[in-house]
């Protein structure tokens, strides 16, 4: 029992943090004056919006960092969290009117900035800062709570600046600015409720850590009071949670059906001579469906859906439609832009590029073949006619051909008749047959050429 409480003092002994902490007065000095928002604070707060939002436009990382350490913003939070800690209500309504003046001129110079900016399309940076979930209201509760004891420490080192970063006050509101410029609601709100979090459980570590402190309460006359805003507090906690706590268990599903996706489409869907473009899963009003589009070689659809519906409960993708697209069955509404390979959408274009030109010589070929038929058959179509206009024909044939001028090399396109005659013509009665037949074919000119029955042959 000795060993025990000799253990237990010890472990006691690394978390007792009494001798590290400034005096109340001193830190309470401290968090009072990073409160107040007027002159050189606001001024430092519009520029820090400016960057902050510089840095969302760009996408740049780095420049968004460099906001959240300018940024003044943590003050007033820090404030609410030691006035509700101490009872001290003054502070509280005076911390409340200075992170609401600082919220309106953070979205509202963000907002200027985001209506006149050129760039208008929502990167990676805005987009992250529109789904909070519960790791959102992590991040805000322990970076309150690195704080609230770093302020009250004599050794703060890099805290301050550290949590700066992690609970990222600043991006939000330029979110909000940014949604409400372009008029995009679920930015606007989204960031809004993202804000929202990380001041309330910020708020609430500081007024944790300001109990874990011990710090003196100010307020001793009115107990009932102290009670009643605690427990508002609380309760504003508690319902600021449950959203984010939805959101986070929404995710996990959609992570989990996407994972679980993934592995299906890597274990099952390897064929010899076809493989997988891409797949898209989706969780919609309907139920989920997995889309899955091959290219190579066609396989037989109605068996392979049979086949791999079979196994997608093995993957805990039960009553998920699965949807295969092939050769057989492309749907030109497909966005190929959401392709993970830019290869990929190179060779379908040079396919399609093929295919146009190859449409084009099956075309022309088309075009020659139905020429040379017509030509075949023509001879047949006028003869019944011949044995009753021009009874002296006893042969024709009747094609196109290409000659060559000897001395230039020049080509040209003749239409040539074969004609053998039962009975001469005079020139007379030839000169009507030929403009008969370029009457009848509509073709001109026509060259008559007299032949034997061999020669026709």
């Amino acid at each position: 029992m000795a060993d025990l409480n000799q253990i237990r003092d010890k472990v006691k002994a690394y978390f007792d943090i009494s001798q590290f902490l400034l005096p109340q007065a001193d830190a309470e000095a401290s968090i009072r004056e990073g409160v107040s928002f007027r002159g050189i604070n606001i001024l430092i707060l519009i520029v820090a919006i400016f960057i902050a939002s510089l840095g969302l436009n760009t996408n740049s990382t780095a420049v968004i960092i460099g906001a959240m350490l300018i940024s003044p913003l943590m003050g007033p939070i820090i404030g609410i969290g030691l006035a509700v800690g101490i009872h001290d209500f003054e502070l509280m309504k005076r911390s409340f009117r200075n992170l609401m003046m600082a919220t309106l001129f953070s979205v509202a110079t963000s907002c200027v900035y985001f209506m006149i900016s050129p760039v208008t399309e929502g990167h990676s940076e805005l987009l992250a800062r529109t789904s909070p979930t519960i790791y959102d209201v992590f991040i805000g509760f322990f970076g309150g709570a690195a704080g609230i004891l770093a302020i009250g420490s004599k050794m703060k080192g890099n805290v301050i600046p550290g949590v700066a970063i992690a609970t990222a006050l600043m991006p939000p509101l330029c979110t909000v600015g940014y949604g409400l410029a372009t008029w995009q609601l679920n930015y606007f709100f989204g960031a809004l409720y993202l804000f929202f979090i990380n001041s309330v459980f910020i708020a609430c570590a500081t007024t944790l850590g300001v109990r874990l402190m011990n710090y003196a309460h100010k307020d001793f006359s009115n107990p009932q009071r102290a009670r009643k805003v605690r427990n508002t507090v609380y309760t504003i906690a508690i319902l600021t949670m449950i959203p984010a706590a939805y959101l986070t268990y929404t995710m996990y599903v959609q992570n989990t059906f996407r994972t679980n996706c993934s592995r299906f489409v890597d274990a099952e869907c390897n064929f010899p001579a076809t493989q997988v473009l891409n797949y898209k899963a989706e969780i919609g009003k309907d139920g989920h469906t997995l889309t899955v589009t091959l290219m190579g070689r066609v396989l037989p659809q109605d068996s392979l859906t049979v086949a791999l519906a079979d196994k997608m409960p093995l993957y805990h993708l039960a009553g998920t439609s699965l949807k295969i697209i092939q050769g057989d069955s492309y749907n030109p509404q497909i966005d190929l832009t959401q392709t993970t390979s830019s290869m990929l959408r190179d060779m379908y274009a040079v396919t399609q590029n093929t295919i146009s030109r190859q449409q084009v010589t099956i075309d022309s070929l088309r075009n020659a073949y139905a020429t040379t038929m017509r030509n075949d058959s023509v001879s047949a179509s006028v003869a019944p006619e011949l044995k009753i206009v021009f009874p002296q024909v006893a042969d024709i044939a009747i094609t196109r051909c290409i000659s060559c001028d000897v001395s230039s090399g020049a080509l040209d396109t003749m239409n040539v008749a074969l004609v053998q005659y039962k009975h001469h013509m005079t020139r007379s009665e030839e000169e009507k047959f030929r403009e008969y037949l370029e009457s009848r074919l509509r073709t001109s000119p026509i060259t008559i050429v007299p032949v034997t029955k061999r020669e026709i042959k």
